[in-house]
């Protein structure tokens, strides 16, 4: 009948059932609202994030360089342990037995009979530029015949060092009595894949001392 849609249902109902549908959705104003609520929570997730990517890189990179400086360390104590011949000397071993460097040479191998002889020297050497700390730990290697220079090797112990200090206590002779290797090392084992280039790590010390073998 008139008023009425198929299967008689009034067309005032099905206009209010529309309107009161309509009305049940988000409107724009709920929809920024739920937005920025959403921002808030990503940005704070993402803070989060990056926090703990921060700490995880710094962790790692101090774990495996501590692991590689104490190899490094343990090497250089047992080479000067077993050396002879120490240098360099103080200027007078009897007033002043004491002597601070940046190297340390010394004797690592000797055959008297086929007059040959070894000469191993660690040192302290700058950098390279775009070197992200001042100086290397280099180990340099001198093989002698009669005297004569024959064959010298080099390598890099240790990049990205800070500082590194040779402390040398002589007894009168000179005889090397005690070494004190001093190093400060900068954890730099990720930085080619780091997000963030303005991420500051800690820094690594390393002290020991050794007291050489006597040889009688």
């Amino acid at each position: 009948g008139p008023g009425q849609l198929p299967g008689g249902q009034a067309v005032s109902r099905v206009k209010h059932h529309m309107v009161a549908h309509r009305a049940g959705g988000f409107s724009l104003v709920e929809m920024l609202i739920a937005l920025t609520i959403s921002a808030t929570l990503l940005t704070a997730t993402l803070g989060a994030l990056d926090a703990s990517f921060r700490s995880y890189k710094e962790t790692t990179e101090s774990a495996s360089t501590h692991v590689v400086s104490r190899l490094v360390m343990h090497r250089v104590m047992t080479m000067i342990r077993t050396g002879d011949e120490f240098g360099p000397y103080p200027a007078n071993p009897i007033t002043q037995p004491q002597i601070v460097t940046n190297e340390i040479e010394f004797v690592s191998a000797r055959d008297v009979d086929a007059l040959t002889h070894q000469i191993t020297r660690i040192e302290r050497r700058n950098a390279p530029d775009g070197a992200t700390a001042p100086f290397e730990l280099w180990y340099v290697i001198e093989n002698y015949v009669n005297n004569s220079l024959t064959d010298r090797q080099e390598r890099v112990l240790i990049r990205d060092l800070q500082e590194a200090s040779f402390t040398l206590e002589y007894e009168v002779g000179p005889r090397l009595r005690l070494a004190t290797v001093d190093l400060t090392i900068r954890p730099n084992d990720l930085q080619d894949a780091a997000v963030y280039s303005d991420l500051q790590t800690p820094t690594i010390r390393l002290v020991s001392s050794v007291a050489p073998r006597r040889v009688d």
